[in-house]
């Protein structure tokens, strides 16, 4: 094996406040999980240094899209509102809902993958944001998820409900993405709406 991809994650940025992310400017970890994300990375560099052994680390951002499960207590924020809008169930959300994300659906992060398991030897050894490159707020995200519901024909009469800001959880979030633009010819073709409306497909059938 010449080299390898793996997953790290914009949970590795922390608390620095700079908008958008750019991969060479992180913060301090705000949550266990980060910290194991930020070791990977670490753990690719020393190995790059020892063993000449090339990686590249893809910081997914808020990934989404068919198949992902609405249930657990990690269940991600997207499909776990789809199916209580579906179920008639009040919807929550930690804050005023104007934190905000970066979305990424399913068939972008695909397309990123495949561009860095085929990269040639100067694109190796480096972090890419994956990303769409732009940033949502969640009350805008619980609207677009409503509304294409209610596209398909489905009454939506659920609350929103607001509640406390998580422990851990990053304020805004929205990625820098002209680094994989540049090196791996990275082009996102599905927006959030775009994503939204496939996943919303999906979880009807």
């Amino acid at each position: 094996m010449k080299s390898f991809t793996y997953a790290a994650s914009s949970s590795t940025y922390g608390d620095h406040p700079a908008l958008p992310k750019v991969e060479e400017n992180i913060g301090n970890p705000l949550s266990p999980y980060a910290v194991t994300k930020y070791v990977n990375e670490l753990y690719a560099g020393v190995y790059a240094r020892s063993y000449g052994f090339k990686t590249i680390g893809l910081r997914y951002f808020n990934v989404f899209g068919k198949r992902q499960d609405p249930n657990g207590a990690y269940a991600a924020v997207i499909p776990k509102w789809i199916a209580a809008l579906i179920s008639g169930e009040d919807v929550y959300v930690n804050g005023d809902g104007e934190t905000s994300r970066d979305f990424c659906f399913i068939e972008n992060i695909v397309q990123m993958n495949i561009l860095s398991a085929t990269a040639n030897e100067e694109a190796k050894g480096q972090i890419y944001n994956v990303a769409f490159g732009v940033r949502t707020t969640l009350n805008e995200l619980y609207q677009i998820i409503k509304f294409e519901l209610q596209s398909n024909n489905l009454e939506v009469n659920s609350n929103l409900i607001y509640r406390s800001f998580r422990a851990g959880d990053v304020q805004h979030s929205q990625a820098d993405i002209s680094k994989a633009k540049g090196n791996l010819d990275y082009q996102p073709l599905y927006s959030l709406r775009d994503g939204i409306a496939k996943a919303v497909n999906w979880y009807l059938k």
